[in-house]
Protein backbone atom coordinates (compact mmCIF):
# COMPACT_ATOMS: atom_id res chain seq x y z
CA UNK A 1 0.00 0.00 0.00
CA UNK A 2 0.92 3.18 -0.95
CA UNK A 3 0.04 6.63 1.19
CA UNK A 4 -0.55 9.90 -0.63
CA UNK A 5 -1.09 13.81 0.58
CA UNK A 6 -2.70 16.06 -1.63
CA UNK A 7 -3.22 19.48 -1.29
CA UNK A 8 -5.52 21.26 -3.11
CA UNK A 9 -6.59 25.14 -3.37
CA UNK A 10 -8.80 27.11 -5.66
CA UNK A 11 -12.23 29.33 -5.77
CA UNK A 12 -14.53 27.82 -3.51
CA UNK A 13 -17.39 26.73 -5.50
CA UNK A 14 -19.73 23.61 -5.33
CA UNK A 15 -18.59 19.85 -5.78
CA UNK A 16 -15.38 20.51 -5.23
CA UNK A 17 -15.16 17.34 -2.48
CA UNK A 18 -17.57 15.59 -4.27
CA UNK A 19 -15.11 15.62 -7.11
CA UNK A 20 -12.25 14.60 -5.19
CA UNK A 21 -13.63 12.02 -3.54
CA UNK A 22 -15.13 10.64 -7.13
CA UNK A 23 -12.02 10.75 -8.46
CA UNK A 24 -9.61 9.15 -5.69
CA UNK A 25 -12.64 6.42 -5.61
CA UNK A 26 -12.45 6.07 -8.94
CA UNK A 27 -8.35 5.45 -8.56
CA UNK A 28 -8.53 2.51 -6.32
CA UNK A 29 -7.50 4.83 -3.33
CA UNK A 30 -9.54 5.19 -0.03
CA UNK A 31 -9.12 8.60 1.94
CA UNK A 32 -7.91 8.27 5.99
CA UNK A 33 -7.56 12.14 6.53
CA UNK A 34 -9.69 14.81 5.60
CA UNK A 35 -9.09 18.59 6.63
CA UNK A 36 -10.41 21.41 4.59
CA UNK A 37 -10.80 25.42 5.10
CA UNK A 38 -12.57 28.18 3.17
CA UNK A 39 -12.25 32.21 3.41
CA UNK A 40 -15.51 32.44 1.94
CA UNK A 41 -17.92 29.93 0.90
CA UNK A 42 -19.41 32.67 -1.18
CA UNK A 43 -16.28 33.06 -3.84
CA UNK A 44 -13.59 32.78 -1.24
CA UNK A 45 -10.50 30.54 -1.40
CA UNK A 46 -11.37 26.71 -0.68
CA UNK A 47 -8.26 24.46 0.54
CA UNK A 48 -8.32 21.16 1.41
CA UNK A 49 -5.75 18.45 3.06
CA UNK A 50 -6.23 14.70 1.36
CA UNK A 51 -4.32 11.75 2.64
CA UNK A 52 -5.32 8.59 0.98
CA UNK A 53 -3.90 5.01 0.50
CA UNK A 54 -4.05 3.00 -2.38
CA UNK A 55 -2.77 -0.37 -3.46
CA UNK A 56 1.02 -0.04 -5.19
CA UNK A 57 -0.55 -1.99 -8.20
CA UNK A 58 -3.67 0.21 -8.54
CA UNK A 59 -2.08 3.02 -10.26
CA UNK A 60 1.72 4.58 -10.39
CA UNK A 61 2.03 8.41 -8.96
CA UNK A 62 2.30 9.89 -12.38
CA UNK A 63 -0.75 8.47 -13.15
CA UNK A 64 -2.77 10.16 -10.61
CA UNK A 65 -0.86 13.64 -11.47
CA UNK A 66 -2.27 13.43 -14.97
CA UNK A 67 -6.15 12.71 -13.56
CA UNK A 68 -5.43 15.42 -10.95
CA UNK A 69 -4.35 17.84 -13.87
CA UNK A 70 -7.27 17.52 -15.40
CA UNK A 71 -9.13 18.06 -12.38
CA UNK A 72 -7.74 20.70 -11.14
CA UNK A 73 -8.12 22.68 -14.73
CA UNK A 74 -11.52 22.40 -14.51
CA UNK A 75 -11.37 23.92 -11.30
CA UNK A 76 -9.15 26.32 -11.69
CA UNK A 77 -7.00 25.05 -9.27
CA UNK A 78 -3.61 24.19 -8.14
CA UNK A 79 -2.15 20.80 -6.04
CA UNK A 80 0.66 19.09 -5.03
CA UNK A 81 0.58 15.31 -4.53
CA UNK A 82 3.67 14.10 -2.30
CA UNK A 83 4.42 10.14 -1.14
CA UNK A 84 4.01 10.27 2.85
CA UNK A 85 6.47 7.58 3.36
CA UNK A 86 9.39 9.64 1.46
CA UNK A 87 11.15 11.21 3.57
CA UNK A 88 12.39 15.12 2.58
CA UNK A 89 16.51 16.09 1.98
CA UNK A 90 16.50 19.10 4.73
CA UNK A 91 19.75 20.74 4.90
CA UNK A 92 20.40 23.04 7.63
CA UNK A 93 22.37 26.25 8.01
CA UNK A 94 23.24 28.00 11.35
CA UNK A 95 25.74 30.42 12.84
CA UNK A 96 25.87 31.17 16.52
CA UNK A 97 23.98 29.82 19.09
CA UNK A 98 22.72 26.28 18.68
CA UNK A 99 20.37 25.44 21.05
CA UNK A 100 18.11 25.21 17.51
CA UNK A 101 20.35 22.96 15.39
CA UNK A 102 20.58 20.43 18.86
CA UNK A 103 17.23 20.84 19.06
CA UNK A 104 16.42 19.71 15.26
CA UNK A 105 19.36 17.03 15.80
CA UNK A 106 17.90 15.47 18.82
CA UNK A 107 14.36 15.20 17.48
CA UNK A 108 16.10 14.03 14.37
CA UNK A 109 18.27 11.44 16.08
CA UNK A 110 14.95 10.55 18.42
CA UNK A 111 13.02 9.64 15.17
CA UNK A 112 10.38 13.03 15.63
CA UNK A 113 11.21 14.62 12.23
CA UNK A 114 11.34 12.23 8.99
CA UNK A 115 13.61 13.85 7.13
CA UNK A 116 17.09 13.19 5.91
CA UNK A 117 19.55 15.55 6.60
CA UNK A 118 22.84 15.85 3.83
CA UNK A 119 24.35 18.36 5.70
CA UNK A 120 24.70 21.18 8.08
CA UNK A 121 26.66 23.91 7.11
CA UNK A 122 27.66 27.01 8.96
CA UNK A 123 29.89 30.20 9.44
CA UNK A 124 30.84 28.97 12.74
CA UNK A 125 33.67 25.75 13.15
CA UNK A 126 32.54 25.12 16.75
CA UNK A 127 29.41 23.38 15.77
CA UNK A 128 32.07 20.80 13.98
CA UNK A 129 32.38 18.03 16.28
CA UNK A 130 28.89 18.22 17.48
CA UNK A 131 27.64 17.80 14.32
CA UNK A 132 29.88 14.74 13.50
CA UNK A 133 28.59 13.22 16.60
CA UNK A 134 25.58 12.93 14.50
CA UNK A 135 27.17 11.36 11.67
CA UNK A 136 26.32 13.66 9.21
CA UNK A 137 28.71 15.91 7.16
CA UNK A 138 29.57 19.60 8.07
CA UNK A 139 31.25 22.38 5.88
CA UNK A 140 32.24 25.47 7.65
CA UNK A 141 32.11 28.18 4.96
CA UNK A 142 33.57 31.49 6.55
CA UNK A 143 30.83 34.11 5.66
CA UNK A 144 30.40 37.37 6.79
CA UNK A 145 27.80 40.15 6.58
CA UNK A 146 30.66 41.96 3.93
CA UNK A 147 30.99 38.72 2.26
CA UNK A 148 28.26 36.39 2.56
CA UNK A 149 29.79 33.91 0.27
CA UNK A 150 26.13 32.65 -1.40
CA UNK A 151 27.76 31.07 -4.75
CA UNK A 152 29.78 28.61 -2.10
CA UNK A 153 26.96 27.79 0.03
CA UNK A 154 24.61 27.20 -3.53
CA UNK A 155 27.20 24.62 -4.75
CA UNK A 156 26.27 22.60 -1.47
CA UNK A 157 22.83 22.68 -1.13
CA UNK A 158 21.85 23.55 -4.15
CA UNK A 159 21.17 19.68 -5.77
CA UNK A 160 21.43 17.79 -2.32
CA UNK A 161 18.19 19.52 -0.40
CA UNK A 162 14.47 19.68 -1.31
CA UNK A 163 14.30 22.50 1.31
CA UNK A 164 16.24 24.49 3.81
CA UNK A 165 15.95 25.51 7.13
CA UNK A 166 17.70 28.68 8.93
CA UNK A 167 18.42 27.44 12.22
CA UNK A 168 19.62 30.82 13.61
CA UNK A 169 22.11 32.03 10.78
CA UNK A 170 22.66 35.66 11.51
CA UNK A 171 23.45 36.68 7.44
CA UNK A 172 20.64 37.99 5.29
CA UNK A 173 20.73 36.12 1.90
CA UNK A 174 19.73 37.77 -1.50
CA UNK A 175 17.18 37.87 -3.68
CA UNK A 176 19.96 36.31 -6.10
CA UNK A 177 20.28 33.37 -3.85
CA UNK A 178 16.63 32.97 -3.17
CA UNK A 179 16.01 33.02 -7.15
CA UNK A 180 19.45 30.76 -7.72
CA UNK A 181 18.11 27.97 -5.18
CA UNK A 182 14.29 28.36 -6.19
CA UNK A 183 13.08 26.36 -3.21
CA UNK A 184 11.44 26.73 0.15
CA UNK A 185 13.62 28.25 3.06
CA UNK A 186 12.60 28.27 6.61
CA UNK A 187 13.70 30.88 8.84
CA UNK A 188 13.49 31.08 12.59
CA UNK A 189 12.94 34.60 14.03
CA UNK A 190 13.78 35.56 17.65
CA UNK A 191 11.21 38.00 17.58
CA UNK A 192 7.24 38.09 17.28
CA UNK A 193 6.53 38.95 13.70
CA UNK A 194 5.33 41.36 12.49
CA UNK A 195 7.11 43.53 15.16
CA UNK A 196 10.89 43.41 16.01
CA UNK A 197 12.08 42.85 12.49
CA UNK A 198 16.29 43.02 11.80
CA UNK A 199 18.51 42.18 14.48
CA UNK A 200 18.45 43.12 18.44
CA UNK A 201 14.43 41.74 18.95
CA UNK A 202 14.57 41.03 22.30
CA UNK A 203 16.35 44.31 23.03
CA UNK A 204 13.89 46.04 20.68
CA UNK A 205 11.12 44.34 22.71
CA UNK A 206 12.98 45.19 26.50
CA UNK A 207 13.00 49.23 24.87
CA UNK A 208 9.53 48.98 24.25
CA UNK A 209 8.21 47.64 27.80
CA UNK A 210 6.62 44.45 25.83
CA UNK A 211 4.54 42.20 28.82
CA UNK A 212 4.89 38.95 25.94
CA UNK A 213 7.61 38.26 23.74
CA UNK A 214 8.02 35.32 20.93
CA UNK A 215 9.48 33.83 18.29
CA UNK A 216 8.21 33.31 14.61
CA UNK A 217 9.07 30.49 12.18
CA UNK A 218 8.50 32.33 8.23
CA UNK A 219 9.18 31.39 4.80
CA UNK A 220 11.91 33.71 3.51
CA UNK A 221 11.29 36.27 1.07
CA UNK A 222 13.54 38.82 -0.62
CA UNK A 223 11.70 41.06 1.95
CA UNK A 224 13.39 40.79 5.64
CA UNK A 225 11.87 39.02 8.06
CA UNK A 226 8.52 39.53 6.27
CA UNK A 227 7.56 35.97 4.49
CA UNK A 228 4.67 33.90 5.59
CA UNK A 229 4.41 33.17 8.81
CA UNK A 230 4.12 29.22 9.68
CA UNK A 231 4.13 29.15 13.23
CA UNK A 232 4.59 31.46 16.40
CA UNK A 233 4.88 30.74 20.54
CA UNK A 234 5.00 33.28 23.34
CA UNK A 235 5.57 33.43 26.76
CA UNK A 236 4.47 36.31 29.22
CA UNK A 237 7.30 38.30 31.33
CA UNK A 238 7.01 41.32 33.37
CA UNK A 239 9.27 44.62 34.30
CA UNK A 240 11.84 42.51 36.14
CA UNK A 241 13.01 40.58 33.17
CA UNK A 242 16.17 41.94 31.41
CA UNK A 243 17.85 41.74 28.73
CA UNK A 244 19.50 38.30 29.49
CA UNK A 245 16.20 36.65 30.78
CA UNK A 246 14.36 37.34 27.85
CA UNK A 247 16.99 35.83 25.46
CA UNK A 248 17.00 32.92 28.21
CA UNK A 249 13.26 32.80 27.61
CA UNK A 250 13.34 33.31 23.77
CA UNK A 251 15.55 30.42 23.05
CA UNK A 252 13.31 27.96 24.45
CA UNK A 253 10.47 29.63 22.53
CA UNK A 254 12.54 29.82 19.17
CA UNK A 255 13.20 26.12 19.61
CA UNK A 256 9.73 25.15 19.97
CA UNK A 257 8.14 27.49 16.64
CA UNK A 258 11.12 26.05 14.53
CA UNK A 259 10.31 22.22 15.27
CA UNK A 260 6.56 23.20 15.23
CA UNK A 261 6.92 24.35 11.75
CA UNK A 262 9.69 21.72 10.59
CA UNK A 263 6.73 19.28 11.95
CA UNK A 264 3.96 20.92 9.86
CA UNK A 265 5.83 21.27 6.63
CA UNK A 266 7.27 17.83 6.23
CA UNK A 267 3.93 16.53 6.93
CA UNK A 268 2.46 18.42 4.62
CA UNK A 269 0.26 20.23 6.65
CA UNK A 270 1.20 23.99 5.15
CA UNK A 271 0.01 25.46 2.29
CA UNK A 272 0.94 29.04 0.72
CA UNK A 273 -1.62 31.95 -0.26
CA UNK A 274 -1.50 34.98 -0.41
CA UNK A 275 1.20 36.08 1.79
CA UNK A 276 0.16 34.01 4.45
CA UNK A 277 -0.40 30.46 5.48
CA UNK A 278 -3.11 27.67 5.96
CA UNK A 279 -1.87 25.18 8.17
CA UNK A 280 -3.76 22.07 8.67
Amino acid sequence: MNTYILLFQCRDQKGIIAKLADFIFKAGANIITADQYSTNPQGGYFFIRLEFVINSASIAKVALEKGLRLLAANLGAQFSLYDKHKPLRMGVCVSRPGHCLAEILYLWSEGELNVKIPFVVSNFKGHREFVKQHKIPFYFVPATKNNRRENALLKIIAENTDFLVLSRYMLVLSKKFLNAYGKDIINIHHGFLPSFKGSNPYKQALSSGVKVIGATSHFVTEKLDSGPIITQAVEYVSHKDGLEELVRKGRNLEKRALTDALRAYIDYRVIKHADKTIVF
